[in-house]
């Protein structure tokens, strides 16, 4: 039992670390968000205040959610091999 749940933690936060990273890289090469870094025309609309307010949120989606899809997995995987083995 402690392998498995070593294995089912782990995967858990490769998840995590994945999601973030994907999230932060989808955010970053979006239009948007490159208007607002200072990618337009002779960085007109350069804000460098998305960089505060935004990236945490999306670093944190990013991570979170993949992590809470695991874990309801592993949950209900879990649940399903339990009563298997009570049948």
């Amino acid at each position: 039992m402690g392998r498995r749940r070593d294995a089912v933690t782990c995967g858990g936060c490769l998840v995590s670390a994945v999601g973030a990273a994907g999230a932060v890289f989808a955010w970053g090469t979006s239009d948007r968000t490159q208007r607002h870094l200072g990618y337009a025309f002779e960085n007109n609309g350069m804000d460098l205040g998305v960089v505060c307010t935004e990236l945490p949120f999306v670093f944190l989606g990013g991570a979170v959610g993949p992590a809470a899809v695991w874990a309801l997995g592993a949950c209900l995987l879990g649940r399903r091999r339990r009563s298997d083995l009570h049948s």
